[in-house]
């Protein structure tokens, strides 16, 4: 959804412009891949999407990501293997905008998750999540910000949609998950400001009242696109949560489109 080639190429074929995006930050290694390839190095059927060499496949209860990706715009090797074994899967897709172009996901809301990398050399598992974002129209057209958040608290999954739409309206959207996969709405928190990143991206959260979140670190610092963890405290609860945030103001600008190329290359054969 954020391809300028697909974008350049009045978006008729979506099959032509595909990419599994690698993004791994930690102390023992980092690496970011993104490669663009046709339509003819795509193959899928309903339990396996492959783009190049690297691939996804569902087993019956893990999905697994075979990476074999090279980075950019600095070319190097991205290699290794993720798990994703779901707690549950989530039945339910709920629209962040009235006409419903617009639907988010989550799939696993719950799951282990278990990383082995050999390029660059690091391992490790924990808790984690899967979710999907698709839509008929694009993004961009759709909304000018969002700032998501999940946290995982004692009991339940809390995520947190809060943001404007294109034409001025804002929306937000709060949920938790119960251990039975029931999603219920709660109360949304009260807003809190963080600040701006290296490039200038505004950050916005909830928080229970009376409660400062903190960014303890930030992972992706794009001129469009933010991806963060905080120290907060969501439902009565101190957590450590995942949060992300986008602007389609930025990403509309022909300055910012002219610079995806070198982080986002495509092959043609």
């Amino acid at each position: 959804m954020f391809s300028p080639y697909y974008k350049f190429s009045g978006r008729a074929r979506p099959d032509n412009h595909c990419a599994i995006n690698v993004a791994l930050n930690g102390p023992r290694g980092s690496a970011w891949a993104m490669t663009e390839r046709p339509a003819s190095r795509v193959s899928r059927s309903p339990v396996h999407l492959a783009v190049g060499p690297s691939g996804i496949y569902w087993d019956g209860a893990t999905l697994v990501i075979e990476i074999a990706e090279v980075s950019a715009p600095l070319p190097y090797k991205v290699r290794g293997t993720v798990r994703i074994t779901p707690e549950m899967i989530g039945s339910t897709a709920f629209a962040l905008d009235p006409a419903g172009r617009h639907r988010w996901h989550p799939v696993a809301p719950r799951a282990h998750v278990e990383v082995a990398m050999t390029h660059p050399g690091v391992c490790w598992s924990g808790p984690g999540y899967f979710d999907s974002n698709f839509g008929d129209e694009p993004l961009e057209d759709g909304f000018n910000d969002w700032h998501w958040s999940r946290a995982h608290l004692r009991d339940d999954v809390a995520v947190l949609y809060d943001g404007q739409r294109r034409d001025g309206t804002p929306f937000d959207l709060a949920l938790r998950l119960d251990r039975q996969g029931n999603w219920h709405d709660a109360f949304q928190p009260a807003p809190a400001a963080l600040p701006r990143t290296g490039w200038l991206v505004k950050r916005a959260t909830r928080a229970d009242a009376g409660s400062t979140p903190r960014v303890v670190k930030t992972w992706i610092d794009a001129p469009f696109y933010a991806r963060s963890m905080l120290a907060t405290r969501l439902f009565g609860e101190d957590v450590r949560a995942v949060h992300e945030s986008l602007s389609l103001g930025r990403f509309r600008s022909p300055i910012v489109q002219s610079m995806l190329p070198y982080r986002m290359p495509r092959i043609v054969w």
